[in-house]
């Protein structure tokens, strides 16, 4: 009768090595997998998470505004649901080659603006992004014209409430909005995010304070101040931007367009046309703004805006000049995660819920 291999063969031995050396490559083969599967999960949950935080609650309709010097290739931004008519926030820009949608850094405020009640329309500048133009030969007078005229072209749309229209503007805006304002006094609001008033002082106060952040030692300090003055005084007298060249050239000089627009702009003043406007203002302000002086900006406003009511301040101790935390405006790394994972985060917290409590407040 067959009873087996013997216990004292070494046939079993062979076979179990052979077990032994097949399994921890089939653990390491199901270790693999669930790594891959898990990693292919998290990706897609990634990826998903991205998409949701960059899906807004709004209805943009791509559209041409017309009416003023040029054509603009602009973006209205309705609420989501509801056939209006809605009251409007129009964008005016602050420098730079802007786009309508600021590469989609308008969005969440836009989105805010939608849970107000409000529809958004803001444009490229000209020459940005296949526009007609160069917005390096604007004025602030040309800004202010293009915006009225925006302004007039949205009245007749049946989506807005022409009698809630006012602007939203940052930065340079504090030059153009004042102006539109005084032209048209039916405006029922302006929300001034840290604006500036006087060209040159602003200047001035950007250059100090970036040499300060940079650590720049005495002499380097009064070199930069030296250009400055240097250029303002080409400025004053007329100068070519051949001269302006032969004089400052060098790293960081303007370009020949930056130079048209500079001597086009550089005595602008935002104080008289402030003291003329009745507009209500809420006005928006960083700790850690090294573009422009809050502290002369606020004063200045509270000097011109002196009607009961008039003026509303915010203020963000831990708010740059475009109102990003300053944590994460001190790192490009977590400055793009958060900007592609989590749009909504990147303004300090509260700023976005005060101009919404502030649009939802007015009747």
């Amino acid at each position: 009768m067959h009873t087996g291999t013997p216990l004292t063969s070494a046939a079993p031995e062979h076979h179990a090595r052979r077990a032994r050396r097949r399994w921890p490559r089939r653990r390491w083969v199901r270790r693999t997998v669930s790594v891959l599967a898990a990693a292919v999960l998290l990706v897609v949950a990634a990826a998903g998470w991205v998409i949701h935080q960059n899906t807004y609650e709004l209805r943009e309709e791509r559209v041409t505004i017309t009416g003023g010097a040029q054509p603009l290739k602009g973006v209205l931004a309705l609420p989501k649901r509801g056939r209006g008519p809605f009251g409007l926030v129009v964008f005016v820009h602050g420098d730079g080659p802007v786009d309508a949608t600021h590469e989609t850094f308008y969005r969440p405020t836009w989105e805010a603006f939608a849970r107000a009640g409000y529809a958004s329309l803001s444009w490229n500048k000209p020459g940005v992004g296949g526009a007609p133009g160069d917005w390096l030969d604007q004025s602030m007078d040309d800004r202010a014209a293009e915006t009225v005229a925006a302004i007039r072209w949205a009245k007749q749309r049946p989506e807005v409430d022409p009698r809630r229209i006012g602007l939203w503007g940052a930065s340079q805006a504090g030059w153009v909005m004042p102006k539109v304002a005084v032209r048209l006094p039916e405006l029922r609001f302006v929300i001034a995010v840290s604006p500036a008033i006087n060209w040159l002082r602003q200047g001035r106060y950007n250059l100090l304070a970036e040499l300060k952040d940079a650590g720049a030692p005495p002499a380097r300090v009064r070199a930069e101040i030296e250009r400055s003055d240097t250029t303002l005084r080409l400025l004053r007298s007329g100068a070519s931007y051949q001269q302006y060249r032969a004089a400052v050239g060098g790293p960081g000089s303007m370009t020949a367009g930056r130079w048209r627009f500079v001597t086009r702009n550089y005595t602008a003043d935002a104080s008289r046309d402030l003291a003329a406007m009745r507009t209500p203002v809420l006005l928006l302000l960083g700790g850690h703004d090294r573009n422009v002086d809050v502290a002369d900006t606020e004063a200045g406003y509270r000097r011109a805006l002196r009607a009961p009511g008039q003026l509303q301040v915010r203020r963000y101790p831990e708010a740059t000049h475009s109102m990003v935390r300053r944590d994460l405006e001190e790192s490009e790394l977590k400055l793009t995660v958060v900007a592609v994972a989590a749009p909504r985060s990147l303004t300090v917290p509260g700023y976005l819920d005060d101009q919404r409590r502030y649009l939802g407040a007015i009747r």
